[in-house]
């Protein structure tokens, strides 16, 4: 008799995205206003495309070093010393094949089976199941919602969900898909409890340029933030991505700031996951650094004038419980009486083409909420709006 041959049951049980499954049903209908996924509706801009293009162009099509290749990891260099004011030696410096793939690396790193992690949520969900896919428990520390619909994070919660066990603390400020932004005292007692324990922070800083008004760190144009905060030896990992500030989803790039002996683990890992990112796409992430800033600038005004607009068109619903946006580009909001919100997105696709994401795909906290995403042009997002707004009240 024939012995089956098994795949791991940890990742048979892991959910499909609830996210994708929307998008599945709603990306060929005619119509349809997608705001589903954390992106924007324009292309990357012409100078970063042009950087890419002339890169592929003179025959930069072979594999670069693990670690990125020196102009990008010189380059984020720079860029941290204009936006953030910090000084980053390379050896800190890893560039990656994405956000997400330095999430993975970053945990595989760290975590094995019978440890756990903290994790502050509601938060996107593939951070969590990176975590479960390596045998690693997830701990959730939800945040709340105040009356006045402003997300806060309980400390002591979070404190007492660590343990013995507990390798590492998650977070993501400012948040997707809350718009929560931690204070920069959050981040200082969240640090301090974490040295004490001897636990890593893994801090996931993709929005950290998409912050608006009062939540931004004073006199500065990005969030509170580990850049800032964090000491050169501390067990600190700061992930970025260059998908939501510069428009590179489709890129597949990011990087990580970390101590250097955990850059050196990751740079190994890379090496086994991925090999190297894309050589080209590299060079246009230089030039996205380099010449990129009033672009950033300019998206984050945009985005602020959308969270504006999308207050205004859903906060007054009686259904609906919606806090002003702080950061990021989505809206979270409670609907009164939604019990299932992926069946309530895959009902609106036909009824108003507009596709948005069920709150049930970031967790059991999330059922009962929909996610949007304002990212799309003002004249999109209020076409949108108009459509949505009926199927709300």
């Amino acid at each position: 008799m024939t012995k089956q041959a098994r795949i791991r049951q940890t990742i048979l049980d892991i959910p499909a995205s609830r996210i994708r499954a929307v998008y599945n049903a709603g990306h060929r209908i005619e119509g349809m206003i997608p705001l589903w996924a954390g992106e924007g509706d324009e292309p990357t801009p012409d100078f970063i495309r042009d950087a890419a293009a002339a890169a592929l162009a003179r025959g930069e099509t072979y594999y670069t070093p693990n670690r990125g290749i020196l102009p990008l990891r010189e380059a984020i260099r720079d860029y941290l010393k204009r936006a953030y004011r910090v000084d980053t030696p390379l050896d800190r410096i890893v560039a990656t094949a994405s956000g997400m793939s330095a999430l993975m690396i970053t945990l595989q790193c760290l975590l094995e089976k019978g440890d756990s992690a903290a994790v502050i949520g509601p938060i996107w969900p593939n951070g969590c199941e990176a975590i479960r896919a390596l045998g690693a428990e997830v701990r959730d520390v939800y945040l709340q919602q105040s009356e006045d619909g402003r997300w806060v994070l309980d400390l002591q919660r979070l404190f007492d969900a660590c343990d013995e066990t507990t390798r590492l603390i998650m977070l993501n400020s400012p948040g997707n898909p809350t718009g929560w932004v931690a204070s920069e005292a959050e981040l200082r007692a969240i640090l301090d409890f974490a040295r004490a324990r001897g636990i890593w922070l893994l801090s996931d800083e993709v929005y950290g340029r998409i912050v608006y008004g009062e939540a931004r760190a004073p006199g500065r144009n990005h969030a509170p933030s580990y850049y800032t905060l964090a000491e050169p030896d501390d067990a600190v990992v700061i992930v970025n991505s260059f998908s939501k500030s510069w428009s590179m989803t489709g890129w597949r790039l990011g990087w990580v700031v970390t101590r250097p002996d955990l850059a050196d683990a990751i740079e190994k890992m890379t090496e086994f996951n991925v090999s190297c990112s894309n050589a080209f796409a590299q060079w246009g992430a230089v030039t996205a650094l380099n010449e990129g800033d009033a672009y950033v600038d300019g998206l984050v005004e945009r985005y602020s004038r959308a969270a504006d607009l999308v207050y205004q068109a859903l906060a007054p619903l009686p259904r609906v419980r919606l806090g002003k946006p702080q950061g990021a580009f989505y809206a979270f909001f409670a609907l009164d009486g939604l019990q299932d919100s992926l069946q309530f997105c895959l009902d609106l696709l036909p009824k108003a083409k507009v596709g948005l994401a069920p709150g049930v795909a970031f967790g059991p906290a999330g059922e009962g909420r929909i996610r949007l995403c304002y990212a799309a042009s003002l004249p999109k997002l209020s076409q949108a709006l108009e459509r949505l707004v009926p199927h709300l009240k």
